[in-house]
C-alpha cells in the first residue's frame, strides 16, 4: 500500500509542474518530494514523469494514474482538514497576497481583530500588484482581481470594482467640467499601462441608463502601477481613472473630486483566491470566513460601487 506522502507528492508535482513548486506547497524540500515520487514509481514499476530542465511532463501512464488517484486524495485530505477545523484552533503561518494600496487600506486594518480571535495564526503578507502564481508561490490565499484560476484553486467574490474619473481641486480650478468621458481628452491625464501587455489601457465607461462611451485620454504621464496612478493624480498632474476603493478616502477628505458623477467603468470582481474548499486547513478557512464577514459587516461592496 502506497503512503499518503508519496501519493500527495505525485499529485501536487503534477499540478504544479515541478518538484520545487510542489515542495513549497507541501512544506517539504524538493529533494524529499522527488524522493517520494521516485519511491512511488519504483513500487508501481512504471515511470510517471518525464524529467527535463524545463520541468516535469506526465507520461501516458502518469496521466491515467493522476486521474485515478486525484479525487481520492482530495477526499482524504478534506476529511483531515475537517477534523482539524472541528478539533483544534487555527494555527500556523498563513501566506497571503494582495495589491499594496488595497491591502494596506482595507485588509491590514482587519488584522488586529483577526489576530485577537486567532492568536495561533501568523499572517505572512506579500504586497504585490502583479498577478502571481499562487500555487507555485506557496500562497494560502490571495485577494485581488484578474488572477488566472489554476487547477486546485477557487475564487470567492467579495465585491465588484468600478473605475471613476477623479482629479485634484487645483487641477480643475477655472476649468469647465467634462460632460461625458469623451471630453476627458481636454484635460491632462495620467494613464496606466497594462502590466501584461505594456499598452495604454482603453476604458469604456457607462452611465446610469447604460449608454457606453470610450474615455478619451491624452496622457501627460504613463505609469504601470495603480498606486502610482493615485499618487500622481493627488499631486495634480492630471485626471485619472481610479478604482473606487482607492479613490474613496480622498473623495471623503476633499483631496480628490469626482468628475462625471453618472459615469463609471467596470473592472470586474475583487475576489478571495484559495485552494479547493475540501483541502482548506483551519487557518485558511478562518481567514476566508473572517474577510467575507468583515466585507459584509462594513458594507464594502456598496462602498466600492460607483452606481
Amino acid at each position: 500500500m502506497e503512503t499518503l506522502a508519496n501519493l500527495e507528492s505525485f499529485v501536487r508535482s503534477a499540478e504544479c509542474g515541478s518538484f520545487s513548486a510542489a515542495a513549497r506547497r507541501l512544506g517539504l524540500t524538493p529533494a524529499a518530494v522527488s524522493r517520494n515520487v521516485a519511491l512511488l514509481e519504483r513500487n508501481l514499476g512504471v515511470r510517471l514523469f518525464l524529467r527535463n530542465t524545463r520541468g516535469l511532463t506526465l507520461t501516458e501512464a502518469g496521466e491515467r494514474f493522476l486521474q485515478s488517484v486525484q479525487s481520492g486524495l482530495d477526499s482524504i485530505q478534506g476529511a483531515i482538514a475537517d477534523i482539524k477545523v472541528n478539533a483544534g484552533q487555527p494555527a500556523g503561518v498563513l501566506k497571503l497576497s494582495a495589491a499594496p494600496g488595497f491591502g494596506m487600506d482595507y485588509l491590514l486594518p482587519l488584522m488586529p481583530a483577526f489576530l485577537e480571535r486567532y492568536p495561533g495564526v501568523t499572517p505572512d503578507w506579500v504586497f504585490d500588484s502583479r498577478p502571481l502564481d499562487l500555487i507555485a508561490g506557496g500562497f494560502d490565499a490571495a485577494i485581488g482581481a484578474g488572477f488566472e484560476l489554476p487547477p486546485g484553486m477557487v475564487a470567492r467574490e467579495l465585491a465588484q470594482i468600478h473605475l471613476i474619473a477623479v482629479a485634484s481641486p487645483a487641477l480643475l480650478q477655472g476649468k469647465r467640467r467634462p460632460k461625458d468621458p469623451s471630453e476627458l481628452a481636454g484635460f491632462p491625464n495620467v494613464v496606466i499601462r497594462s502590466p501584461l501587455t505594456g499598452r495604454m489601457r482603453t476604458q469604456i465607461m457607462r452611465n446610469s441608463v447604460g449608454v457606453e462611451v470610450t474615455a478619451k485620454q491624452q496622457p501627460i504621464m504613463l505609469v504601470n502601477d495603480p498606486d502610482a496612478l493615485s499618487r500622481a493624480v493627488l499631486l495634480g498632474l492630471g485626471v485619472g481613472l481610479i478604482p473606487v476603493p482607492q479613490a474613496a478616502p480622498h473623495l471623503e477628505t476633499g483631496a480628490l473630486v469626482r468628475l462625471l458623477p453618472n459615469w463609471y467603468g467596470d473592472v470586474g470582481a475583487i475576489s478571495l483566491y484559495f485552494t479547493s474548499q475540501k483541502l482548506l486547513p483551519a487557518k485558511t478557512r478562518a481567514f476566508v470566513d473572517f474577510v467575507v464577514d468583515a466585507f459584509r459587516a462594513q458594507k464594502l461592496p456598496q462602498l466600492f460601487s460607483a452606481k
